[in-house]
């Protein structure tokens, strides 16, 4: 044997394995029986983990229903078993994509333009600002530039329930970016195209949307009416927070465009083939093949090298696939749809409780579905750049999301809810908002200059510079539907929010220790040390530190709770809470003038020992900050649009 031949029987050996490993990955067939195998494996155990009651999937392909199964109940005290064909769910946001098919309805027939001023189709007008209009392919992509606005969005009571025009009318938000260049999810933004369609097509967007969809699909069991018709309420899921929770009212949303839906499994069947089949089910046509193929193909794009957003669809390509879908989530109900375009696939999923942290079905099932039968094809080995310590800590601080409050009282939620990008000890670094379905900080590692792709997984994080300077970070863990932005060190919570805390943690103390002192003065008989305007001095600084305290205390405590399952709280009903909160800000705003003289009488006053000196002037420096957040927080508002 010469010296090549142990070699070479070796190489013929390991090549079959070689190419194996080389070969595309083959995911399992997708079929009814291994679907069912799959989801009967995965379902039920993530329900009862999750106490979560009940939850319908449906998966379509080649333009059939492949597979459709409830589980879990309805109705927990009935112990009504969910039906996916007559079962209702309210698939939140993913009503969205009803209104932007019924818009490009409107679009084929040339009623609308997409690039036409909404004013033009409206009967009030959206203020001028930026130099540019606000257009349909603006609210279709969520770059209108609205600030977000959450007032009214959910009632219980049919009494509060006012029309679409009415809702629109009364909360029209601030523009606070140049339409087209910022994306920022609206609710507003789609309600608004609810209302266009409605005012062109001469009908309630409800019957719009019923006689030019829902009938033509077969899609019977769904509407948008409210309340519920009864012919189907019997049908209608409960909601719940958790399944051991009690049933919750039927969610009422006055701008119904955003998502008012309740439908069943099989019906977003029917809609996710029509979709699919470029809007045609069964015979039926929603939309003409070219324009369905124009409303999934790519609209807008905000950072180059992740996936954009479809003219209402966002892309979430995944695995090698080219895939569109949206989300959605009342405060029960918590929905995703997927079409999976380049393989004529749609999966839906909807689960009628919110359940336990870290529980939902949704997220992780999509990721287990795609991984099963789409797996991604081996990824190329991309070592860590040199640089990755020094871009770490370029792109390391605080980010303020463009889907957010700046000009009104939820303003202070940018102070509060900043995302912290830092570098880890090796190199990576961590976005905290971006964690794994146990809830763990995943880490990227650096890939390409300012591309960092996660350890273990897939998924990208982009840092976008100008001027040398990272300015924004994005992800194709979130859909583009809205930027984060770098604070400025003023705004940054790394700074501001220290400083946050430490002005509550005095006011609160001075709070605290006024009545503690005067009963320990009464308990020991002592004396009260000053007199006349020294006296009166004191005592007003202690009244202007209360007010000042309950203006925080309260509007986040009323935040608070408001936004944890009880957004009634933001309607007009409950206006006199904060006009209350803000009546004592703005005594506390006025009275300021109270704690700088104590401070300055404190300082002049050589009997007062030096601690005293020093909580009175960092009592006032406490009041002077309260001004300051008070009225950069907007917390000390005329109006209560929000």
């Amino acid at each position: 044997m010469n010296r090549f031949g142990f070699a070479g029987v070796l190489l013929c050996l390991l090549w079959p394995l070689a190419a194996v490993q080389a070969a595309p990955p083959q995911g399992h067939a997708l079929t009814a029986d291994d679907l069912d195998a799959f989801m009967d494996g995965y379902m039920p155990l993530a329900l009862a983990r999750g106490d979560i009651a009940g939850s319908v999937v449906v998966v379509v392909k080649d333009g059939h229903v492949l597979f459709e199964k409830g589980y879990g109940v309805s109705d927990v005290d009935k112990q009504t078993p969910v039906d996916p064909q007559t079962t209702m769910f309210r698939p939140g946001s993913v009503s969205k994509l009803f209104t932007w098919t019924a818009v490009m309805q409107l679009v084929e027939q040339h009623k609308l333009d997409l690039d036409a001023d909404v004013n033009t189709y409206l009967d009030f007008q959206i203020p001028p600002a930026f130099g540019k209009p606000v257009t349909l392919r603006n609210l279709m992509t969520h770059t209108p530039g609205f600030e977000e606005t959450i007032r009214g969005l959910f009632t219980t009571d049919p009494k509060n329930l006012i029309t679409l025009g009415q809702a629109l009318k009364a909360s029209v938000p601030q523009r606070v970016f140049p339409p087209g260049e910022v994306p920022a999810y609206s609710n507003y933004g789609a309600a608004l195209a609810g209302y266009i369609v409605e005012r062109i097509s001469g009908e309630p967007f409800a019957d719009y949307v019923a006689h030019h969809i829902l009938m033509p699909l077969g899609m019977a069991h769904s509407t948008f009416a409210q309340p519920l018709p009864k012919p189907l309420a019997a049908d209608m899921s409960k909601g719940y927070d958790t399944a051991s929770g009690k049933s919750q009212a039927y969610e009422l949303i006055p701008m119904s465009p955003a998502g008012a839906l309740a439908a069943s499994g099989d019906d977003m069947a029917r809609f996710m083939i029509a979709h699919l089949n470029n809007g045609e089910y069964n015979g039926a046509h929603i939309l003409n093949a070219a324009t369905a193929i124009t409303m999934h193909g790519l609209a807008y794009q905000h950072t180059p090298g992740l996936p954009g957003i479809a003219y209402g669809f966002y892309h979430e390509d995944r695995n090698g696939h080219v895939i569109v879908g949206h989300g959605g989530d009342t405060l029960w109900f918590h929905s995703d749809l997927h079409l999976i375009l380049d393989s004529g696939v749609g999966l839906f999923v909807s689960q009628n409780s919110a359940g336990k942290e870290n529980s939902s079905v949704r997220g992780p099932l999509f990721k287990a579905f795609m991984d099963r039968y789409f797996p991604a094809p081996a990824a190329a080995l991309e070592p860590t750049l040199k640089s990755a310590k020094a871009d770490g800590a370029m792109v390391a601080g605080n980010y303020i999301g463009s889907r957010g409050s700046f000009t009104n009282i939820l303003a202070i939620a940018g102070l509060l809810g900043q995302a912290t990008v830092s570098v880890n000890d090796d190199g990576t670094i961590s976005a905290d908002a971006i964690k794994t379905y146990a809830g763990t900080t995943k880490k990227f590692r650096e890939v390409r200059p300012f591309v960092w792709r996660e350890v273990h997984g897939s998924q990208l994080l982009v840092a976008t510079l100008k001027d040398g300077r990272v300015v924004e970070v994005a992800t194709d863990a979130i859909p583009q539907i809205l930027a984060f932005h770098r604070a400025p060190w003023w705004q940054s919570q790394k700074v501001n929010l220290p400083v946050f805390c430490a002005m509550l943690g005095m006011l609160a103390l001075t709070v605290l220790f006024w009545p503690l002192k005067a009963i320990l003065r009464w308990r020991y008989g002592a004396p009260f040390g000053l007199q006349g305007g020294a006296a009166t001095l004191y005592r007003l600084t202690r009244v202007v530190a209360l007010c000042d305290l309950t203006l925080f205390v309260g509007v986040l405590a009323w935040l608070t709770i408001a936004l944890n399952n009880h957004l009634e709280l933001l309607g007009a009903n409950y206006d006199w809470v904060l006009r209350t909160f803000q009546a004592a800000g703005l005594i506390g705003a006025v009275g300021v003038f109270a704690p700088v003289l104590n401070a300055f009488e404190a300082f002049r006053d050589s009997d007062r020992v030096w601690w005293t000196k020093a909580t009175d002037g960092l009592l006032a420096a406490a009041c002077i900050l309260s001004v300051w957040y008070a009225f950069s927080e907007h917390l000390l508002t005329v109006g209560l649009n929000f």
